[in-house]
């Protein structure tokens, strides 16, 4: 049976060192104990968070750009396994930290959903950032994965893809309720980019957006030097909802789960009569998009 509300976590999820996968599956496992022992449904974790498996390779190749990739492939069926038990072992929903998946000659980023009843599917990220382009050379996904699950139906939008409202406006008209922003940026500047867009896609599909975070430094691992954020929960700035649009945050740059409470029914609600119904107006902008010229340069100017 669906569930009518439900309570998510979002992790400012640091990268750590390996010794041995032993090490790795207890940090996987004490950070989806904490969060099931505070009764979350529904763990998110972050855009690349898969990258401390790189670790495992030794530091050469943790600090070589494509060795660090194929080492975190190399694990994936392992790490598959290891959420599959830890959702069903704890009774709830696991967005994987994303990582390299090589489904052909160059990987594409990407994030997967466990329920209790095992793996419900993937996300591959679809918009590449320069980063990923140019020196990752990460290839894109194809299309867009809308998963129907007890907590209702929920999307994923990996980082830079949540700053494209087409794609958001695409798992919107699918009947998301929940869409589930996985990140991880260097800067600030790359972190406010992102927590902009995840919540410009919460106020016009008047859902909730969930963004999880990499945070903290990682100097021995290429690409993941640096990482800046905060885990958040968003909604619409409107009846039902707090008027900041902001259900949780957290601590810059600051490790640990943040908690929020999801209710499917103040989504419905507010997507029905709210203050502003811009999930219903969004198509009113197809017939408002003529463009009219004004020349208005002075004669001096010309």
């Amino acid at each position: 049976m669906t569930r009518t509300s439900f309570k998510v976590a979002a992790a400012a999820y640091p990268l750590d060192r390996f010794a041995t996968w032993a090490d790795y599956a207890a940090k996987l496992s004490r950070w989806v104990e904490t969060a099931a022992a505070q009764g979350a449904d529904l763990l998110v974790f972050p855009e690349y968070g898969a990258m401390e498996l790189a670790s495992l390779g030794g530091a050469d190749v943790a600090s070589d750009l494509q060795g660090c990739l194929a080492e975190v492939d190399r694990h994936r069926a392992a790490m598959g396994d290891l959420h599959t038990q830890l959702a069903a072992r704890h009774g709830v929903h696991i967005l994987s930290g994303s990582g390299p998946a090589f489904i052909g000659a160059r990987p594409v980023n990407r994030a997967s959903l466990f329920t209790p009843e095992g793996l419900a599917g993937h996300q591959d990220k679809a918009i590449m950032t320069r980063f990923e382009r140019e020196d990752w050379h990460v290839a894109p996904g194809q299309g867009l994965s809308v998963f129907d699950t007890d907590l209702g139906r929920l999307g994923v939008l990996i980082c830079y893809d949540g700053e494209f409202p087409l794609l958001g406006r695409a798992l919107m008209e699918a009947g998301v309720e929940v869409l589930l922003v996985p990140s991880a940026t260097e800067t600030l500047a790359g972190f406010t980019r992102v927590r902009v867009g995840a919540m410009a896609r919460a106020l016009e599909g008047q859902c909730v957006a969930v963004h999880a975070p990499v945070v903290g430094l990682a100097p021995w691992c290429a690409g993941m030097e640096e990482n800046t954020g905060r885990a958040s929960v968003y909604g619409p700035p409107d009846r039902g909802f707090p008027a900041t649009g902001i259900l949780a945050e957290g601590e810059m740059n600051v490790p640990g789960w943040v908690y929020a409470e999801v209710d499917r029914a103040a989504i419905a609600e507010v997507r029905r009569d709210g203050g502003v119904l811009n999930h219903a107006h969004w198509p009113e902008q197809q017939d408002r998009r003529t463009l009219t010229r004004h020349d208005v340069k002075s004669s001096q100017n010309a």
